[in-house]
């Protein structure tokens, strides 16, 4: 009879640790942070061909290192501390450069296309937090014209800052942001990331018992364009 005590005691103490621990090892063994935002790589970069000046598109993303759009947010999922990207290739836009200046832009994406490692926490995203059958997309609009004269034509960056409005969930607020610039064959491309505050636009990050979202993050973009 003792030692059975002892085994039923023992199961017990090991179901409370399990619960206690239960965060803490999601946290060190199996939560990680999100590779970042896709951004500008100069990785097989080629020097710059023909005229920066002229019309330009956005070439849709069916590779996600060649365009996409998303945001980044850190969360606390579970107890453990982790940082979320998620992101689409469904975007669309066109820029104008006239005498070497960026004189007119615009991004569409397609909010309810955008995606994390996490179909639970993307179903949330569509639903409560962007609602995106009402709102199915979030723009920006270029406001002032931005100096492109200074962006390398060997295949390196330049970093520019460009105003302009950014609208999500039919909210609509002017932004800054830092622009890293890459001309590189035909193709002029762009990526960047713009500070947020998700009530700002009318968003109210999660805070469901299991995972509470921080209050600020960034919507991201990376943009290949071509004449």
């Amino acid at each position: 009879m003792v030692k059975r005590w002892w085994i039923i005691g023992g199961i017990a103490v090991l179901a409370v640790l399990a619960v206690a621990a239960g965060p803490w090892i999601y946290g060190t063994w199996i939560a990680e942070d999100d590779a970042p935002a896709a951004a500008v790589s100069t990785s097989g970069a080629q020097a710059a061909e023909g005229d920066v000046n002229g019309q330009w598109t956005v070439v849709p993303g069916a590779d996600p290192n060649t365009t996409a759009a998303g945001y980044t947010v850190h969360e606390i999922l579970n107890g453990a501390s982790v940082t979320v990207v998620g992101s689409t290739g469904e975007v669309s836009g066109s820029a104008t450069v006239d005498a070497d200046k960026l004189t007119a832009a615009d991004v569409t994406v397609q909010v309810a296309s955008i995606a994390t490692d996490n179909s639970r926490r993307d179903g949330q995203f569509r639903g409560m937090v962007m609602n995106t059958d009402e709102f199915p997309t979030a723009t920006f609009t270029l406001d002032g014209p931005v100096d492109l004269a200074g962006v390398p034509t060997d295949g390196s960056t330049a970093n520019v800052t460009a105003t302009g409005t950014l609208t999500l969930k039919g909210v609509t607020r002017p932004v800054t942001v830092d622009v890293e610039v890459l001309r590189s064959g035909t193709d002029l491309i762009a990526s960047g990331s713009i500070p947020v505050t998700w009530t700002d636009f009318g968003v109210t990050p999660p805070s469901l018992g299991f995972v509470t979202v921080d209050g600020a993050g960034t919507v991201d973009f990376l943009v290949s364009l071509q004449k």
